[in-house]
């Protein structure tokens, strides 16, 4: 009497598909549609699920992720300056956007939120908008999204997706954000501490921050630094050239972002995001410090 052929065993997922092929993994039997190829043989989606799940995504040599070269972060700044520009036509009209005079360029809505300096009032007879000495404070971050025009709001616009990309894709979207924001910031505390009579607004206080921590980082990857350089001597001799530039702005916010760079380019693996958070919460602490300090004593 003959033995009867073995049977074929099935598909774990496809009870209806005989299959000899089985999961490298977890050996359960897999169709042709459940296969996954794998550095050896197939695996079947729930083994591939959870060695993803299990593996540790990449990471740059700052502690950046990959979502960082996509750039979301940069795209969302410029298109949170370009948001706060058309809000300024809408209130101010056309001519907010042409001229280089304080409110022939950005309106009611640099009297509202944007200027670090005084109070201001836009007429002889309108509202007083208060300054930093008198509740304004909010004016040292919303300063950095409003500027004097076209012209203004393009070249700080370009500067910030030339640098931005770059910066984002190495330090990842979270870090990127904190250098721009505590950049910013500093320049304008930067501002706010040296010139307190004065009217200044824009992202530029940001862009020298990125400046400076662009060349931090190509000097930690041991990359050239001539271009940057060479963009940057020039952008500082305009700075104190060009009348009506605020030049308290530009260099704070060149030291801060310098700083904020050394700590995220310079961390030590071990601990590494720790480092980097403790570090730029420390210079966040001394900037309201010193606004603080400064208000106090006024």
């Amino acid at each position: 009497m003959s033995e009867s052929p073995p049977t074929a065993p099935v598909c774990y997922r496809h009870t209806s598909r005989e299959t000899w092929v089985r999961c490298t993994r977890c050996e359960r039997p897999i169709c042709p549609d459940c296969m996954r190829e794998a550095s050896v043989g197939h695996q079947c989606p729930e083994c591939v699920a959870e060695g993803r799940r299990t593996q540790r995504s990449a990471r740059t040599a700052f502690g950046g992720g990959v979502a960082g070269r996509e750039g979301y972060v940069t795209k969302a700044l410029i298109g949170l300056n370009i948001l706060v520009a058309l809000i300024g036509v809408a209130l101010s009209g056309a001519q907010a956007l042409i001229g280089n005079g304080l409110f022939t360029s950005a309106g009611q809505l640099q009297a509202i939120g944007g200027v670090v300096g005084p109070s201001v009032q836009i007429s002889e007879f309108g509202p007083v908008y208060p300054g930093i000495d008198n509740g304004g404070v909010y004016r040292l971050v919303t300063a950095m999204f409003i500027h004097y025009g076209l012209l203004h709001l393009l070249l700080n616009m370009w500067a910030i997706w030339v640098l931005g990309r770059n910066l984002e894709a190495v330090l990842g979207p979270v870090r990127f954000l904190a250098l721009y924001l505590l950049a910013g910031l500093g320049g304008n505390v930067a501002a706010y501490l040296l010139s307190p009579g004065s009217l200044s607004a824009g992202a530029s206080t940001a862009v020298f921050g990125l400046f400076a921590a662009y060349f931090i980082v190509l000097r930690r990857l041991r990359m050239d630094t001539s271009s940057v350089v060479g963009v940057l001597v020039v952008n500082l001799v305009l700075t104190f050239a060009v009348p009506r530039i605020s030049w308290e702005g530009h260099v704070g916010g060149l030291i801060a972002g310098g700083l904020v760079g050394l700590v995220l380019a310079y961390a030590p693996r071990p601990h590494r995001t720790l480092i980097q958070a403790a570090g730029c919460g420390a210079l966040l602490l001394v900037l309201l410090a010193l606004t603080v300090l400064r208000m106090l004593t006024h």
